[in-house]
């Protein structure tokens, strides 16, 4: 299994927000979209930098409520790492375990494609598991 395969059964959809953005339109957007991170990108293509629910409450205990008027340049994460649609999701795994990040943007061909989270490997990995385990109850059950 790779990228690809969570990429055909949740979507492609990535919420971007701009580095101009204040903090508070990223809580909103956050909120809004229910999800724990947005891309930061000019025009929905590139990536300039992630903002996760994490960093904003970092912050918020470093700088307090007048964190919410900063823009989302000031708190993003600039070193963004990356996954491509080939990549296995056992790579993914370890990567986001290794790096301890829950989202990782999917690059095709030098454009943002889509965004894979934790709880997409996760269920990911779930559904192959319980395949297996049907698979080798019907192989039993058939010997």
């Amino acid at each position: 299994m790779n990228v690809e395969t969570i990429l055909k059964s949740k979507g492609r959809s990535v919420v971007t927000i701009g580095v101009e953005a204040t903090i508070e339109d990223a809580v909103a957007l956050l909120r809004r979209e229910k999800i724990g991170a947005v891309v930061v990108s000019e025009d929905g293509t590139t990536v300039k930098g992630i903002l996760s629910e994490r960093d904003i409450v970092h912050a918020l205990a470093d700088r307090g409520v007048r964190l919410l008027e900063l823009p989302v340049s000031a708190l993003m994460t600039r070193e963004v790492f990356t996954c491509k649609p080939a990549d296995s999701i056992a790579e993914l795994m370890a990567e986001m375990t290794d790096r301890r990040i829950r989202h990782l943007p999917v690059i095709a061909e030098g454009r943002l494609a889509g965004i894979v989270s934790i709880g997409d490997v996760v269920k990911n990995r779930l559904d192959e598991v319980e395949s297996e385990a049907t698979t080798l109850r019907a192989f039993i059950a058939s010997a």
